[in-house]
């Protein structure tokens, strides 16, 4: 009996711990069954809820509409992707029609032979489609790729801004190299064996390098043409390397004998016999003792100075033995493209290169022999841009007193600037001044008869080389702005004089001139009371 009244004691515990058992594991196993989404669980409704239908349905079709627009994005990546590829294939065809045999590179690793025969016939063809061979056609002077020259020590740059200098050592890394590789591989081509000659080969090295010029053409490549020391006087090695986009590649090695080649230099004058005489000076030392292979010929307007000029003219022969020259007198205006013109067609010698010069420049022998190397009848004119010296009385005023006209010949961001907006100096032959139609003689006075010509040359089929250069100097003389001139020009040619008469810091320094006397003079009176 006591037995049986502890188990019915005990009977309703067992039963709870049993309710209890069940019901944690009812709770794990629902925890354990119930989906997952990505990132989260999914509250799904409960199998036995009313709502369970229309949860499923409202899920599926979120999911349906995510697929939905992915799919829609993928095909419109294919179709566009279709369209390049059929575009991109467009171009290779036509690049193939347009050069079947240049541009059939398919880099075959079975054949390396083939594939490298294959592309040094392509960059052979970024050769032919540059301006290397010949010239090409140009709309304006705007279009015309200026070249930059360099010698072993210095590079002489247009695009010197207001931190570089227009004479300078390359001061970017790359820059020296480019430079040092082309004149190592003109050295070395220059010294391979031509198989051809059996004397003993001379060896050529750096310092036979004289000059080189280089420019850049957008999509092609870089051109350098340079020049090398001869066998013998007035003797020169020339060689044309290009770059296009790729290895360093040899176009031309020829030798130039300038031992005959004369240059007419012609000279339109009108008065101004001190500068002619300053002029004479130069053109004595230069051209007659130094160079030797040159002709003057003075085209003279008006009858105002003439016997001075004319004196100056033959005291120079008698001294220096010097009868190349020609002197032709005008009895009109003064029109530098008529006294240009006159002077070009008097010549009535063999063909000749033609200097046009001004009565303020000064030129040296290196610079003459850069106008050989530059021309060639019916294939180069040359354009050199001079340096334009500042007025030395403001560059020089805090010295004692101005040096010698040599001593100011430098090139330094203080003394000058490349006057690359003027084409009055250029060398041509005869030939080929003649074949473009000479200048506009309805063009009187000064300015304008020169960029006429240049624009003529950039319509024809010549080369034009324009870089600056180091022999080629504009002597500064004051700019006169007349009465005469409207406002707006009187306007326009004091800038003009502005420009020409210092640099950026010395301009400045002349208008903050009051602000810097004031300041020495508190540092004065500072200076006692200490």
């Amino acid at each position: 009996m006591m037995l049986r009244r502890g188990f019915i004691l005990f009977l309703p515990r067992l039963v709870g711990l049993l309710v209890v058992a069940c019901c944690s594991m009812s709770i794990v196993y629902m925890l354990a069954c119930t989906p997952k989404g990505d990132n989260q669980q999914l509250a799904l409704p409960r199998v036995h809820s009313p709502a369970v239908k229309e949860g499923y349905e409202a899920i599926l079709q979120e999911r349906e509409e995510q697929h939905r627009n992915y799919m829609i994005s993928l095909k419109k990546q294919i179709v566009q992707l279709k369209a390049e590829l059929q575009g991109r294939t467009e171009q290779l065809k036509s690049v193939q029609n347009q050069y079947p045999d240049s541009l059939d590179i398919q880099l075959d690793h079975h054949k390396p032979e083939k594939a490298q025969a294959n592309l040094l016939t392509f960059l052979r063809s970024q050769v032919d489609k540059a301006e290397v061979h010949s010239g090409v056609k140009l709309s304006t002077e705007y279009a015309a790729v200026p070249f930059e020259s360099f010698t072993l020590q210095k590079v002489y740059q247009l695009e010197t801004g207001l931190t570089r200098h227009p004479e300078e050592k390359p001061v970017r890394k790359d820059k020296r190299d480019e430079l040092i590789e082309v004149i190592e591989l003109a050295v070395g081509s220059l010294n391979k064996p031509d198989g051809v000659s059996k004397a003993k080969p001379r060896i050529y090295t750096a310092s036979d390098f004289i000059e080189g010029i280089y420019r850049t053409e957008k999509n092609k490549g870089t051109l350098y043409e340079l020049a090398f020391k001869g066998d013998a006087k007035h003797q020169f090695k020339k060689i044309v390397l290009f770059r296009p986009f790729g290895p360093v590649m040899k176009v031309k090695n020829e030798n130039v004998n300038m031992a005959d080649t004369l240059i007419n230099v012609i000279v339109p004058l009108a008065k101004r016999a001190n500068k002619f005489r300053q002029f004479m000076q130069n053109f004595r030392e230069m051209g007659i003792q130094q160079d030797g292979r040159i002709h003057l010929t003075v085209v003279y307007f008006g009858k105002e100075q003439i016997n001075e000029v004319k004196s100056i003219l033959e005291n120079t022969s008698k001294s220096a033995n010097f009868k190349n020259f020609t002197f032709i007198q005008l009895n009109e205006e003064f029109s530098r493209g008529k006294g240009l013109d006159v002077g070009a067609r008097f010549w009535k010698g063999n063909n000749v290169v033609l200097f046009f010069c001004d009565v303020d420049i000064y030129f040296t022998a290196e610079f003459l022999n850069s106008c050989r190397l530059n021309t060639q009848p019916g294939k180069k004119v040359f354009y050199p841009v001079l340096f334009s010296q500042y007025n030395p009385s403001i560059i020089y005023g805090h010295h004692d007193s101005i040096p010698s006209l040599e001593q100011q010949l430098t090139i330094k961001k203080e003394t000058g600037f490349w006057r690359d907006f003027g084409f009055g100096m250029t060398c041509q032959y005869r030939s080929d001044f003649i074949n473009i139609g000479g200048f506009d003689l309805d063009i009187k006075g000064w300015g304008g008869e020169d960029v006429h010509l240049y624009r003529k040359y950039l319509h024809s089929n010549l080369m034009v080389i324009r870089t600056p250069v180091r022999g080629l100097f504009h002597l500064w003389h004051e700019k006169q702005c007349l009465d005469e001139l409207t406002p707006e020009q009187y306007k326009m040619c004091m800038q003009s004089k502005a420009m020409n008469e210092a640099s950026h810091g010395q301009l400045g320094m002349l208008v903050f001139k009051q602000e810097i006397e004031m300041y020495l003079h508190r540092q004065k009176l500072s200076n006692k009371k200490t």
